[in-house]
């Protein structure tokens, strides 16, 4: 029995402890369980979850403590922090014209071909100093906080040079300690050619005999990405770069089968990789080997909407093969300029088939296995870490619902209040 109960969050109409039990990520039928808790509540103590479960279930297993702070949700809906396991959102300037740009007809690789896309952000990144970037990724990743991000993973890969990309890299770490956000490190110097190595396979050795060494002893990462895709890097040099990144301890991931169907679900299965994300061109052999497998599909709605795209990632097929389905914003400065995991959420929703409890699982706990957290965060369940988000409405379903405003009121980190709308009490339309 603990002594003192630091929170006690009382008064949640709904809690959603996206609980899991000895089941592991949520697949098929199980994707659609939020473990929903009418009249919620949760005690958090040195800022892990205590006890969970209905108000009178958490008040006779607090028993006698002393409980420092109570908060009464006041009839509110209740979540786990969201995870968001695929960003790139350290970065200098937004490319809002490529959108306009995809709008009147041009594809992304041919943006690419005349030096906008990635490589354009590229060269903004190596003309910006570290502590500038730091700065301007900081802010980013707060006003993500807002909308109730507990815990964000971040690649590199708009470096493309050893430098930057450790620049890159000491900046990500840099955000894991100095915002309250959980904050998860993936080495992508595979995410393009850069224009200085007319030969692809130059750049190849660079990342293979020297990027990833000098990462690995730096231990600025736990992951390593490539971006598998026609025009990138092929099928063959995705494999040598996962597995030199394997060989050195990393955690694999791919950005596999976004624009061609190129085979980099089925690579990602065979490696064994922690993940294979994007998949709107994933074939149906890629479909099956990920439903066979403990390789998560992190799917990137907002991804699909940035380029105008009326394609997206089939869901459906995905959790009907039985595939672990985990949702994040892919938050970029030209293909996903959003870091809004309920715009994400919704998205998923409204474009891929999936419904909001689907959703809502797919981007906690499933989110958080996808970057191996899923002992820590992802869900309310005893143990685990207190983050919590108070959202402003009566039903869950409103969330991914009326899409486009942010309606997270509270975000609790560790059982800390980290942000919290002014005045939301009395604005609020819940139990008018």
């Amino acid at each position: 029995m603990h002594d003192v109960v630091d929170l006690l969050l009382l008064g949640a109409v709904q809690l959603l402890t996206c609980r899991t039990g000895e089941q592991g990520p949520k697949r098929s039928k199980y994707l659609s369980d939020v473990g929903l808790v009418v009249n919620g509540a949760v005690a958090v103590s040195k800022g892990r979850i205590f006890a969970v479960g209905t108000r009178e279930e958490v008040e006779e297993r607090i028993g006698a403590a002393t409980v420092e702070r109570t908060i009464d949700a006041g009839g509110r809906v209740v979540l786990p922090g969201w995870v968001d396991p695929h960003t790139h959102a350290v970065f200098t300037n937004y490319r809002s014209d490529e959108y306009e740009s995809r709008i009147l007809g041009d594809s992304y690789l041919e943006i690419e071909k005349r030096g906008g896309g990635i490589k354009r952000t590229v060269r903004g990144v190596r003309e910006t100093d570290e502590e500038q970037l730091l700065e301007l990724s900081r802010r980013r990743i707060l006003r993500m906080l807002e909308y109730g991000v507990t815990t964000i993973e971040i690649k590199s890969g708009y470096g493309l040079d050893l430098i930057n990309e450790l620049k890159m890299l000491r900046v990500i770490s840099r955000l894991g300690e100095e915002t309250p956000l959980d904050v998860v490190s993936t080495f992508m110097g595979a995410h393009q050619k850069p224009e200085e190595h007319s030969s692809g396979e130059t750049y190849v050795r660079l990342v293979v005999d020297e990027m990833i060494p000098a990462v690995a002893r730096e231990g600025l990462a736990e992951f390593i990405d490539v971006f598998c895709e026609k025009g990138v890097f092929s099928i063959g040099e995705t494999r040598e770069i996962l597995e030199a990144g394997k060989r050195h301890g990393f955690g694999l991931k791919l950005h596999a089968d976004e624009i061609t169907s190129l085979g980099g679900a089925e690579l990602a299965v065979d490696l064994g990789a922690t993940s294979a994300e994007h998949l709107i061109k994933v074939s149906p052999l890629g479909v099956r080997k990920l439903g066979q497998s403990q390789t998560i599909a992190v799917l990137l709605p907002c991804t699909s909407l940035g380029l105008a795209s009326s394609r997206f990632a089939p869901a459906r097929d995905l959790i009907e093969a039985g595939a672990i389905v985990a949702l994040a914003t892919d938050f970029n400065p030209g293909s996903a300029p959003s870091g809004s995991m309920p715009l994400a959420v919704a998205i998923a929703c409204s474009q891929m088939g999936m419904t909001p409890a689907e959703a809502i699982c797919a981007g906690t706990i499933n989110a958080a296995y996808a970057i191996g957290r899923e002992g820590e965060v992802g869900s309310i369940e005893v143990g685990k870490k207190a983050d919590l988000v108070i959202y402003d409405v009566e039903d869950y379903r409103e969330i991914p619902a009326r899409a486009g405003i942010n309606l997270s009121a509270v975000v609790f980190k560790g059982g800390e209040t980290v942000w919290e709308r002014e005045g939301f009490r009395e604005k609020s339309e819940v139990g008018i």
